[in-house]
C-alpha cells in the first residue's frame, strides 16, 4: 500500500515523524506537507501566485517534499504531479496538535487534506491529538496507525473521508486496560467560541482576541466532543458534499 503523508502544522512538525514511522508498518510512506504551519487555513489553495515545492533530505536522501502552500495544495500537487507515476492507495493527515472535532472541521487544515484527498477517491483519514505541552505522538501515531488498518480493511472504507481524534488520556493509558474505547460518533454542531475580548494597544488602537468558551448546551453525548471528554477515541465519516437534500427536495415545489 502507497500512502500520502501530509499534515497543517509543516513538514518538520513532531506529529508528522511520528505518524511516519508507524505507518511505515502498513505501507510505503510518501510525504508532502507545507513548509511552514498552516493551522486553521480551512480548504484554502493556491491558484494566484506560483507553487513550489523543496526535496527535504534526511540520513543523505530525499525525505519530503515540503510545499509552500496549504494542506489542500499539498495534496492535490502530490496526486496531479508529485507522486502521478505510482498512485497513492491512501491519504493521511496529521497528527495535528489540537483536537479537530466539532464545528471545527470546517475550520482545519488537517481536515481538508484529508478532504482533498477524498476528492480524488482516495480513502482518506485525519488524525488529530488533543493539545498537550508534552503530548506523546508516538502513543498517538501508534492508536491511529492501529485504528487506520482496522479502516482500510473494510470494502466500505474505500474512496471515504474519516476524521480521527485522540484524546491526551487515550495516550497515557494506550498500553493499559483502561485506555478508554474507539467510539464511530457525529460530529458535534455546538458552537464554540462565539465571543472576543476588546482590548487596547499601546497607540491606543482597539482590537479583539478571540477567546475559548463552551456552548450554552452541553453536545449529546453520542457526539465527538462528548466522548473525547471521556477519553475515548473518536472516529466520525465524513462527507464533503454541502448539498440539503432533504430542502432541496421540498424546493422543487418552490415558485421563482
Amino acid at each position: 500500500m502507497r500512502i500520502l503523508l501530509t499534515n497543517d502544522d509543516g513538514v518538520f512538525a513532531p506529529g508528522l515523524a511520528a505518524l511516519h514511522r508507524s505507518l511505515s508498518r502498513l505501507g510505503d510512506v510518501v510525504v508532502a506537507a507545507p513548509a511552514t504551519e498552516q493551522s486553521g487555513v480551512g480548504h484554502s489553495i493556491t491558484f494566484l501566485t506560483p507553487l513550489t515545492c523543496k526535496s527535504i533530505h534526511r540520513d543523505g536522501k530525499h525525505w519530503a517534499w515540503a510545499v509552500d502552500g496549504s494542506p489542500a495544495d499539498c495534496v492535490k500537487l502530490s496526486i496531479t504531479e508529485l507522486f502521478r507515476e505510482e498512485p497513492v492507495d491512501l491519504v493521511v493527515s496529521g497528527i495535528n496538535s489540537g483536537l479537530n472535532a466539532g464545528i471545527n472541521v470546517l475550520y482545519s487544515g488537517t481536515v481538508a487534506a484529508a478532504i482533498e484527498g477524498a476528492f480524488f477517491g482516495v480513502t482518506s483519514v485525519a488524525v488529530s491529538l488533543e493539545y498537550d505541552e508534552d503530548a506523546d505522538f508516538d502513543a498517538a501515531a501508534a492508536i491511529a496507525t492501529d485504528v487506520i488498518a482496522k479502516v482500510v480493511k473494510q470494502p466500505d472504507s474505500a474512496g471515504r473521508l474519516f476524521n480521527l481524534n485522540i484524546p491526551t488520556a487515550a495516550t497515557i493509558n494506550h498500553q493499559g486496560a483502561g485506555k478508554g474505547e474507539t467510539k464511530v460518533v457525529p460530529m458535534g454542531l455546538a458552537q464554540y467560541g462565539r465571543s472576543y475580548e476588546r482590548r487596547t494597544d499601546p497607540g491606543g488602537r482597539h482590537y479583539y482576541w478571540a477567546l475559548w468558551s463552551d456552548p450554552a448546551t452541553p453536545p449529546p453525548e453520542q457526539a465527538d466532543v462528548a466522548q473525547l471528554r471521556a477519553g475515548n477515541v473518536t472516529l466520525t465519516p465524513l462527507d464533503f458534499d454541502l448539498t440539503n437534500r432533504d430542502l432541496l427536495s421540498r424546493m422543487q415545489h418552490w415558485v421563482f
